[in-house]
């Protein structure tokens, strides 16, 4: 693919909700919103060919189902203003609307470079930081369409935004939706706020005035990797009575540590838990929670150790390191923490890239992949598009592929040495995303 190639903007508008409330109201962030920022989320999927002769009648029932999918998450149909007494962002529910962005490229879906996401899908997103959701629907010419879904990080997590993914599928379907939202984003500090402190060794806050120095540590790759159901199996076994994903990543550290200066001594993975199964309420009202209930578990390990050990060793390592954010405790504790904290810029320290190289996991397994159809087909391929952003720490977002056989899709925003470590392994865990993956 040309790398200079970009796809054509055909259209640009804005859908706002079809029945909005009669007053503007003004939604708090929770402190846990605050943790995660406001950085750009994307996920981008892609439509082999469209079961109808053209793509009119795909684009109107995309905007009319949007304008009804709004009714239930109107937050997302609004405003982020910074409120100039507590320094802190607010959620301003105006049906500002979202962005619809209609595109088109002259070329075919099997003539993308689906490894290499700089060079191809990364370029069919669109970010206007003027509306928390945007999305890019990019026409192709066998008749393929990709749909990128970007997000404001502050409006929620991978949760909600499968949440409302879903019931917008659910609306263009004419089906009743299956998630009733909770948008009350109540999750208060204690009275008074307090914390383990061992949560200072993980998370840290810069005041506003405070200079923010986060490394790069030449993390520039975007890359896509298909993950066959076999080689997933094979690392459990090995891992003995562990998870997929602990497995999985005793596999990625392991690689990881191949991958370092030669100066560095130890190493330190992070993984995103959903706290929403840790609360002790009623199950319906945390699990449809709309917003961000979010932590993040960090381990670290000596280079030799990784080196050396077996994957069952490191896998238990990993799950030491996870299990201690699954509780109810822990998840107060955090948003006590930053209570105590605000206002400020809060994030976990291994993003800033100071204490060694690291890597953050996220795993999307319960993320729409395949569900993820408008009535039109469902998609051949699911992922989240990592943004091209300042980050010092390495990124991988794991998810089931659309093909519904167990294997994986692996989106990773990483740096050079790792990448070519994570190709060249013998047992070939990683396979460079090609169109024959996905069918076409």
């Amino acid at each position: 693919m040309d790398f200079n190639f970009y796809p054509m903007i055909i259209t640009d508008t804005i859908v706002k909700a079809a029945s909005p409330p009669v007053q503007s109201y003004v939604l708090p962030v929770s402190n846990l919103d605050l943790l995660a920022g406001r950085a750009p989320v994307t996920y981008l999927y892609v439509y082999c060919k469209l079961t109808i002769d053209g793509s009119n009648s795909f684009i109107h029932t995309l905007k009319s189902s949007l304008a009804t999918a709004l009714n239930h998450y109107y937050p997302f149909a609004s405003q982020i203003i910074l409120n100039s007494k507590t320094g802190e962002p607010e959620i301003v529910c105006n049906n500002h609307g979202a962005k619809l962005v209609e595109a088109s490229i002259d070329i075919t879906l099997a003539s993308l470079d689906f490894h290499d996401l700089n060079c191809s899908l990364g370029r069919l997103v669109t970010v206007n930081h003027d509306f928390p959701f945007t999305v890019q629907i990019t026409k192709f010419s066998c008749g393929g369409v990709a749909i990128a879904f970007t997000f404001d990080h502050l409006l929620g997590d991978g949760s909600s935004f499968g949440m409302f993914l879903k019931s917008w599928c659910e609306i263009a379907q004419e089906k009743s939706i299956s998630c009733v939202p909770d948008h009350h984003r109540i999750l208060p500090a204690s009275s008074p706020p307090t914390y383990d402190n061992s949560l200072d060794d993980t998370f840290i806050c810069y005041k506003i005035v405070d200079s923010f120095p986060m490394l790069t540590n030449n993390i520039h790759h975007r890359r896509l990797y298909h993950v066959d159901a076999m080689d997933i199996d094979k690392l459990q076994r090995l891992s003995g009575t562990r998870t997929k994903i602990e497995a999985f990543s005793a596999y990625v550290w392991k690689i990881l540590s191949k991958a370092i200066g030669e100066s560095e001594t130890h190493c330190k993975m992070g993984w995103l838990v959903d706290g929403r199964r840790r609360f002790n309420r009623k199950a319906g009202d945390v699990l449809n929670y709309i917003g961000n209930v979010l932590s993040m578990a960090v381990g670290e390990a000596s280079v030799e150790e990784l080196k050396q050990g077996s994957l069952m060793d490191i896998a238990d390592v990993v799950h030491e390191a996870i299990v201690k954010t699954t509780s109810e405790a822990h998840f107060q504790d955090l948003i006590d923490w930053v209570e105590c904290h605000k206002p400020g810029l809060m994030l976990a320290k291994i993003l800033l890239g100071h204490e060694g190289p690291g890597l953050v996991l996220s795993s999307g397994k319960n993320f729409p992949v395949a569900e993820l159809d408008f009535g039109y087909g469902s998609p051949v391929l699911g992922t989240l598009c990592p943004p091209m952003s300042k980050i010092g720490a390495g990124y991988m977002d794991q998810r089931e592929s659309a093909k519904g056989d167990g294997s994986w899709v692996v989106s990773a925003m990483i740096w050079p040495a790792f990448a070519e470590a994570l190709e060249s392994d013998p047992d070939h865990v990683f396979q460079t995303m090609t169109a024959a993956h996905l069918g076409l």
